[in-house]
């Protein structure tokens, strides 16, 4: 891990930025050894995917999508699996509010930030069928298995963890409503994804300080408390996140893949400086560059600016959101608890 504090102000990063250009082609060999040459799926006749990503629409799994655009074969579907539940209190709420017209899935943010991400692939990645998974999980579905995601998840045992979870769990079963973008006349059609091999963006916040606790950090001890932080992240991940998130994304036959946590690439992001993967401290390059960086958040700034070189400008301004929030598993019984709160 590179401690190194920098004893003025650090340059600015922009899409032209050596550090870059660098973690580009870092990323594309790590996503490379993990999709090609993947294996047809057993027991299917006619199959056009192999590779599907679990996708709220957010930086992260957006980015990978774009990469793997340009590794895959063309001919290639990418399934874009994004996961949205019926939430009682949600939706209580906004019938109390006279909101209740709107779909209890559609409304889901992170549906909303899945349709807008689709959107821009078909606009950078038009020679590509993209197929986008509209998973949709009704309270009572979510009530039904419940008792399992508890069982695959063990020992962990929070309502955080339940929440993540259950996205989880719906979001690999890869069952809802699918729509192609090049045969979107012919509407949504019922399907399953036949696609083995998942692809997650877990790891970019912890490596890139993607956190708000990451800014909160910076803002009290500066370069010193970000990187501590940022340490403290990467330390922990296997222990909070990776055997909670296989034993899930396994259950249905199904194998994840992490490009962020290769461990080629994790040494390299972790031998930088911290300048060189957030924007904490520095300044804004809008000014000296004539390019507008405007509302390019300082948290993840280098993979904001990949997804900015890449041709997605709204991705790469895209707020970061949990996942137990954006798919509405946060929460769904009224009461008092707290995330960290253990399952009774």
């Amino acid at each position: 891990m590179n401690k190194s504090v920098p004893n003025e102000t650090p340059p600015s990063l922009t899409i032209d930025s050596c550090a870059i250009q660098e973690l580009e082609q870092r990323l594309r060999q790590s996503l490379y050894l993990r999709i090609q040459n993947v294996p047809e799926p057993p027991s299917i006749t006619i199959s056009d995917v192999k590779v599907a990503v679990l996708f709220s629409g957010g930086l992260d799994c957006t980015l990978l999508a774009r990469l793997s655009h340009d590794i895959l074969p063309k001919n290639e579907t990418i399934d874009l699996l994004n996961v949205a539940f019926e939430n009682p209190r949600v939706a209580a709420a906004a019938a109390g509010k006279d909101r209740a017209t709107s779909s209890v899935y559609e409304s889901c943010p992170d549906r909303i930030t899945g349709r807008a991400a689709f959107a821009e692939l078909q606009r950078v990645c038009p020679d590509r069928n993209w197929r986008f998974v509209a998973i949709d999980i009704p309270y009572t579905e979510t009530v039904a298995h419940r008792d399992m995601v508890k069982r695959l998840m063990r020992p962990h045992n929070t309502e955080m963890d339940l929440s993540i979870a259950c996205a989880l769990y719906f979001a690999s079963r890869a069952r809802g409503m699918a729509l192609n973008s090049q045969d979107s006349s012919s509407g949504p059609t019922q399907y399953t994804s036949p696609a083995r091999v998942l692809l997650s963006g877990l790891g970019a916040d912890e490596l890139f300080a993607g956190y708000a606790r990451h800014g909160v950090a910076f803002a009290r001890d500066g370069f010193r408390g970000l990187i501590d932080e940022i340490h403290l992240d990467v330390s922990r991940l296997g222990k909070r996140n990776l055997g909670r998130d296989d034993r899930i994304l396994s259950n249905w036959g199904r194998e994840a893949r992490y490009p962020f946590l290769d461990e080629d690439f994790v040494s390299y992001v972790l031998e930088a400086p911290a300048w060189e993967k957030c924007g904490f401290g520095v300044p804004d390059p809008s000014e000296t560059t004539g390019m507008d960086y405007t509302g390019i958040d300082p948290e993840k700034r280098a993979l904001r600016l990949l997804a900015l070189k890449l041709g997605m400008a709204a991705v790469a301004r895209e707020k970061k959101r949990a996942i137990q929030f954006g798919s509405r598993t946060a929460k769904m019984e009224k009461g008092r608890t707290k995330g960290t709160d253990a399952l009774s």
